[in-house]
This record gives structure tokens, sequence and C-alpha cells, in this order.
């Protein structure tokens, strides 16, 4: 299973994942290990409440491994009874940014890489950013370019996607 879930800022979108996740990791029992990659980063105490508040909601049976810039080793050498939950790709695309914007190419392409060559199970989240107006400042311009293409390519790599709104989900492929 290779799943890509997209939508906007409080879309559900998360919600949906998990629900998906948790069916797939009960109705199919090559998973053993159901583990949620989380890429966020608790740089204040309102984002440190956000993430307690995500790991309270998931509970057991979920392992939370916190990557904020190495996902696609993690994601590239996980067992294939592992059902892994990416959350959220434009979280780690801003880390990838402030890290070295240099580079962004290059991790975008070796994420595509390490999901295609990944046996585990997957199921990725990502913010659309797209639908809204365009930026005024430059850097805000580039994220919003690099988020669409990272967008495109996942969509490509995998053969099931959503995009969520006012939480309901709408199956694209």
């Amino acid at each position: 299973m290779k799943l890509f879930v997209l939508g906007g800022a409080k879309s559900g979108k998360s919600a949906f994942a998990q629900k998906r996740a948790e069916e797939e990791f009960r109705a199919d029992s090559r998973y053993k290990h159901l583990c949620f990659l989380a890429t966020a980063q608790a740089g204040d105490e309102e984002m440190s409440l956000r993430i307690r508040r995500h790991q309270e909601r998931r509970g057991k049976p979920w392992e939370t491994v916190e990557e904020h810039l190495e996902i696609d080793a993690i994601i590239e050498e996980a067992e294939p009874d592992r059902l892994i939950l990416v959350d959220c790709l434009t979280v780690w695309l801003s880390n990838v940014m402030a890290e070295d914007r240099g580079w962004v190419r290059e991790r975008m392409d070796r994420l595509i890489q390490a999901i295609g060559l990944s046996k585990a199970g997957l199921i990725i989240v990502a913010n659309e950013v797209g639908l809204g107006i365009v930026p005024a400042n430059p850097l805000a311009r580039e994220y919003r370019d690099h988020a669409g293409r990272l967008n495109q390519m996942v969509g490509n790599a995998v053969p099931e996607v959503y995009f969520v709104a006012a939480g309901i989900p709408l199956k694209m492929k």
C-alpha cells in the first residue's frame, strides 16, 4: 500500500490518513508495526502542545519516530511488515529549506526514490498550498513552488491519491 493524502490546513487530512492506516493495519496481516513518522519539531510551547495532542489521539499501537530531515532513509530501509504514516511533507520541506535551500531538489529526488524502493506500506500526508494567491515575498513563492512540485512528484509515484476538504476525502487516483 502506497497512498498520498493532500488537503489544506485543518482539512481533516491527518485524521483521514490515520483512520486509513489503522484500518489497513487491522485488515492486512503482513503489517506488524504501525509507525508515525513525525516531521514537525517543537520549537515553541504551542507546537509542543499540538504534538502532544496528536500523540494522544493516536495512542496504541502506534510507534512514533521523530525525524525532521532524513525521512528518505527511514522510508527506504523500513521492513515490509511496517505501515508508516508520514505527517507531513510540507513541514519536512520547510525543514529542508531552513537547513540548506541549495539541496531542496536533490532531497526531493531522494525522497521519491525512497518511496519507490520502499517495501513498507506508506501513507503520506501533505498540505496543498497552491490553491491560494501568489505569495508576496520571494521565499514564500519559492516554498510554494517546491511544495507544488513535490506534491506532483509524490502523486505520480504512488498508486492512490486523496484530496481532503471539510473532512471529506475525495479519491483523485
